[in-house]
């Protein structure tokens, strides 16, 4: 059984269910969505708390993810664009999909998230990076530079030169008599350094393999405007709906473990409404 939240500020809206997503996605017009940003299943094999992941066995990853993928190139905007998580167990199977579906040639980028995290192995390399794929659905994608540049200064030089960056975006350099203004930024890289969550961290609400809210804001910054509607539908405990919350954009997705949406109410986004009606869902959830 579905079972669903929509919450509505003016005109922003999270529309956040407990669904298939292939069920949601049929429900989706085509050339819909903004931006797709979903941490998949990673075909690990493993029972985790919140859920079973799949098989990592070809067959199953492909008979998965074919369907899905397909639905989401069919809802994305002609400028619209799509980031999917996963580790190095499944990337080139989900990248043969991604090149058959969306096209070799609107294949962007691959970024690796690079983190720290308790445990490694004293047998091989320890293995502290996801692999994230990110697609276009045409050569004509939303891509907001200036929003994503990554500082390259010191604190010092950040508080010594504050007024001129507020105001110019730039610092000055002095040579030979001459000034010289340089911009403090640099255009971001394919790999992001951001520690993994941990369990101690006051942004852990005890989901499973839950991701930093930094992170999935990186690529919405990135890939939509305000009032953009961005997609999830691995949702998990609703991290991307709050991080779009908080970046003025509308969200809709969904996860099948309905632990995840009493996850998003734990985060507040229940309130997030001007509607007199409270009622959350069905009580057997």
């Amino acid at each position: 059984m579905e079972y669903s939240k929509k919450e509505k500020k003016g005109g922003q809206f999270l529309d956040m269910r407990v669904a298939d997503n292939l069920d949601l996605m049929a429900e989706i017009e085509d050339n819909t969505v903004d931006l797709i940003y979903c941490d998949i299943l990673y075909g690990t094999g493993r029972k985790f708390k919140d859920y079973q992941d799949l098989k990592p066995k070809r067959k199953i990853i492909e008979a998965h993810y074919i369907p899905r993928i397909k639905e989401m190139h069919r809802i994305l905007k002609d400028t619209g664009s799509i980031y999917l998580q996963m580790d190095t167990k499944i990337n080139h199977w989900v990248r043969l999909i991604l090149d058959d579906v969306f096209g070799y040639k609107n294949m962007l980028n691959e970024i690796i998230w690079c983190y720290r995290s308790q445990g490694f192995n004293k047998n091989k390399w320890s293995e502290k990076h996801d692999v994230i794929l990110l697609y276009s659905k045409t050569k004509n994608w939303t891509f907001n530079l200036e929003d994503v540049r990554e500082s390259e200064i010191g604190e010092s030089t950040q508080k010594r030169w504050h007024k001129e960056i507020k105001e110019y975006g730039l610092i000055p350099t002095k040579k030979n008599g001459k000034t010289y203004w340089n911009s403090p930024y640099s255009p971001p890289r394919d790999w992001i350094n951001i520690n993994a969550l941990p369990q101690a961290h006051t942004e852990r609400n005890g989901y499973d393999t839950q991701k930093p809210k930094e992170l999935i804001a990186k690529f919405i910054k990135a890939s939509s405007n305000e009032g953009d509607l961005v997609a999830d539908f691995y949702a998990g405990s609703f991290t991307t709906a709050e991080v779009c919350k908080d970046l003025k954009r509308n969200f809709i997705g969904c996860d099948i473990n309905s632990n995840g949406l009493l996850k998003a109410k734990e985060r507040g986004l229940f309130s997030f409404t001007d509607n007199k009606d409270k009622t959350l869902f069905d009580e057997r959830m």
